[in-house]
């Protein structure tokens, strides 16, 4: 059923003419509700679908406390059925000031029937590990080959009868040796797959040197990973200690995503002090991992050395000016989506060669700025599987952009209102390119027929989608009809 049926919201399908100045126009679709239950389905802005498309996975944060720190399980919704079904739920928890395990971020595989996700310390290791926290968390991994069975009144995916749970990455924080080769000693997250799932691309807070600042880092299968981990990590990009980077060089990296399908480029911004010595600019990076790079040549490092990369990788800068969001590689991996300002310093959506620089003598390897938004965009950074079109928010609002040089250029469709309450954000798009779905604050009953909120007192988290508008499906926006 559809959201205005739903909620009684009165959206309608409308064209209106391309303006030639700002190459923007409406088609906003009718918006839907795929999730309606009384609690909150983040989605978190990862790899939400399964390849196939039957399932979105989500996490239920914020419902008895802040964050991914009180979040008590990760789910599948089955999209044909409107099944929501409990992928996995830690036998102890812990809510409140000092929570644990704390489980969330989850993220499909697109080459496997699996997911990761954050999983922090066990209740039982609370008390000498501590409670969640940014450097004290790992990897998880969940099968959704399972079977779905009916237990206590919920749908629920097992594996030999219960849930499935195993470490992609070991975490260990001994300070009287070195750390253990392939393990990391703090905290992983934004754990995402290349496209054949060979590796895992993943942003680093290190515990036990925190005068260090986040970094980004990957993992893969490997037969000497440490025991009880199917993987070895490795930091992609070595950082000083905060506040003693030398002009030029990297004191942060974040906002990461892989490139290519097959994981050879990791693309993230980079907090660089300047060439003067004096502040600092974020700009758009890579790292290249060519596939013969040894993983385990990197360095674990220890209570007083910092981890360093493996051999054979290099570091690239693209931009100069300030970058930001979190990056996308084009499903071909020969472009970067990121967010730049343009001439009147407002944020739109910028495009450049994978292998390009603003530097670069070449007009073609240099950014090309495919918005040209009136007071800028806001965030959601994504590809349409085609790679012709990139979607992005504005005003709340879900805006669809074309990203193909030629007289379309940065023409730009409004999927929904803008403006219109609470704002849609967490977009990701269907395998198929034919959906987009998304976050939003809903008013939702419970079963008494009240209105259920957060721990916070804020309207839930539902998933809501509209339809891609491409009849010929060439991976743009239909023409306007005005």
């Amino acid at each position: 059923m559809h959201l205005a049926g739903r909620l009684g919201l009165g959206f309608c399908l409308v064209a209106v003419s391309l303006t030639a100045a700002a190459q923007e126009r409406e088609m906003v679709q009718a918006e839907r509700a795929l999730t309606v239950t009384p609690k909150n389905h983040d989605m978190d802005n990862n790899e939400n679908f399964s390849a196939d498309g039957k399932y979105i996975c989500y996490d239920t944060r914020e419902m008895l406390g802040v964050g991914i720190d009180n979040s008590q399980t990760v789910e599948l919704l089955e999209v044909a059925t409107g099944r929501e079904i409990v992928l996995y739920r830690p036998d102890k928890s812990v809510t409140g000031a000092n929570p644990a395990p704390g489980v969330g971020a989850v993220s499909f595989n697109p080459s496997g029937r699996e997911v990761a996700f954050i999983h922090g310390p066990m209740v039982d290791e609370a008390s000498w590990r501590g409670p969640y926290g940014k450097p004290n968390r790992t990897g998880a991994r969940a099968a959704t080959d399972g079977t779905v069975v009916q237990a206590d009144g919920e749908w629920r995916m097992l594996k030999d009868g219960k849930f499935g749970l195993s470490w992609y990455d070991k975490r260990d924080i001994a300070t009287d040796r070195d750390t253990i080769a392939g393990a990391h000693r703090g905290g992983t997250h934004r754990h995402e797959f290349c496209a054949t799932g060979a590796r895992i691309g993943l942003t680093y807070d290190d515990f036990l040197l925190k005068q260090y600042d986040r970094t980004i880092g990957y993992m893969e299968r490997n037969p000497k990973a440490p025991q009880g981990a199917l993987c070895w990590f490795a930091v992609l990009v070595a950082v000083p200690p905060m506040g003693q980077a030398k002009p030029g060089e990297l004191e942060k990296a974040y906002g990461d995503s892989w490139v290519d399908p097959d994981g050879t480029m990791r693309a993230f911004i980079g907090k660089v002090r300047n060439d003067d010595g004096q502040g600092y600019q974020e700009s758009l990076y890579v790292v290249d991992i060519p596939k013969s790079v040894d993983i385990t040549t990197s360095d674990s490092g220890s209570a007083t050395r910092y981890p360093a990369p493996p051999k054979g990788l290099t570091l690239r800068r693209l931009t100069h000016d300030w970058a930001g969001g979190v990056v996308r590689g084009a499903p071909d991996g020969a472009r970067i989506a990121y967010f730049g300002k343009d001439a009147a310093g407002e944020t739109q959506v910028f495009a450049i060669a994978a292998n390009g620089s603003d530097k670069s003598d070449d007009p073609a390897l240099r950014p090309m700025q495919v918005t040209r938004i009136a007071g800028g965009v806001e965030t959601c950074l994504r590809w349409h599987p085609s790679g012709r079109t990139i979607f992005v928010t504005v005003k709340g609002g879900i805006a669809a952009a074309t990203a193909t040089p030629g007289p379309r250029l940065g023409e730009t469709v409004y999927l929904t209102p803008r403006g219109d309450g609470a704002p849609r954000h967490a977009l990701v798009v269907s395998p198929d390119g034919k959906t987009v779905t998304y976050n939003r604050l809903v008013p939702t009953k419970g079963p008494d027929g009240n209105i259920v909120k957060n721990h916070a007192g804020l309207d839930l988290k539902q998933i809501l989608a509209v339809d891609f508008p491409d009849a010929d499906r060439d991976g743009l926006a239909d023409p306007g009809k005005g």
